[in-house]
């Protein structure tokens, strides 16, 4: 596509779409960046928008032609204020929609599956993101990495099984190839990073990068379900426990090209994220 029209990013402050916001203005894209508060990011236009308040679509996708798609945090059921804002999109004349989903939903399945499943109807130009555990889970404001600093511990219902975690930084270089190559994926992507790690295998990286002693403690689904429903709405927590058992059986235990293929380079692995985001000067 041409460098002429304007990409709105949902969630430009978050830790894809605030990764993906600047990729883009550093390319020469115009961008509008959309939040709650319209919160200032450098290079492009801070525009307010709420999926739970409708009043702020048409402002947000006034002039857009393309979409970076992040759904609404926590909630169970993001198609029924989704899909709403994709038709309204659609007939505002945004062409193309890059959604952010996860490795572990298929196009049908729980929660934004069902938006993933109803774009390619919505839109001619479209792709799906389907990245695994994020490294950032570990980094950043995530329940994993709060626990890592404050416990030195990390809790899932997992065991032993393995995930193919992927830098936020390989997503965003992703997401801004699906929106602004010459032809859309039409497609979804499944992004990985370039090995298959268990969760002891990450605290034990996090430990020699830091210093700091790190340790893995498995959880019931039923112990993790219940931890999680302490932050989060149950219903919420359940499939989150539910994901972490699926890994338990294997469910992740795999690696893609993906990252390779699209962007023309290898992606990081989770000891060079650790040494970037956990280290002075990193």
């Amino acid at each position: 596509m041409t460098a002429s029209g304007t990409i709105l990013v949902i969630g430009a402050t978050g830790t894809t779409g605030g990764r993906t916001a600047a990729r883009l203005t550093a390319a020469g894209h115009r961008v509008r960046a959309a939040g709650r508060r319209a919160t200032p990011v450098p290079g492009a236009q801070p525009v307010r928008f709420d999926w739970y308040d409708p009043g702020t679509f048409d402002g947000a996708l006034d002039g857009a032609d393309r979409v970076y798609l992040v759904p609404p945090l926590g909630d169970p059921d993001p198609a029924e204020v989704m899909l709403p804002f994709l038709r309204r999109a659609g007939a505002a004349g945004v062409r193309r929609a890059v959604l952010l989903s996860s490795s572990a939903i298929p196009a049908g399945g729980r929660g934004v599956g069902a938006v993933h499943r109803a774009l390619p109807e919505l839109f001619d130009q479209w792709a799906v993101l389907r990245p695994s555990w994020f490294m950032q889970n570990f980094t950043g404001a995530h329940m994993h990495a709060r626990s890592i600093r404050e416990h030195g511990v990390i809790h899932t219902a997992a065991g032993s099984g393995r995930v193919g975690f992927v830098d936020a930084d390989d997503i965003a270089a992703v997401a801004v190839h699906a929106l602004t190559d010459d032809r859309a994926p039409d497609t979804d992507l499944v992004l990985t990073g370039p090995q298959a790690l268990g969760y002891d295998d990450i605290a034990a990286i996090v430990t020699e990068v830091t210093g700091r002693p790190v340790t893995h403690r498995p959880l019931t689904y039923e112990e993790m379900r219940d931890r999680l429903a302490g932050q989060l709405p149950r219903e919420f927590a359940e499939m989150l426990a539910g994901m972490d058992r699926a890994i338990a059986e294997g469910a992740e235990d795999r690696t893609t090209d993906t990252v390779q293929r699209l962007t023309g380079r290898p992606p990081h692995s989770f000891r060079e994220v650790a040494e970037r985001e956990l280290t002075p000067g990193g």
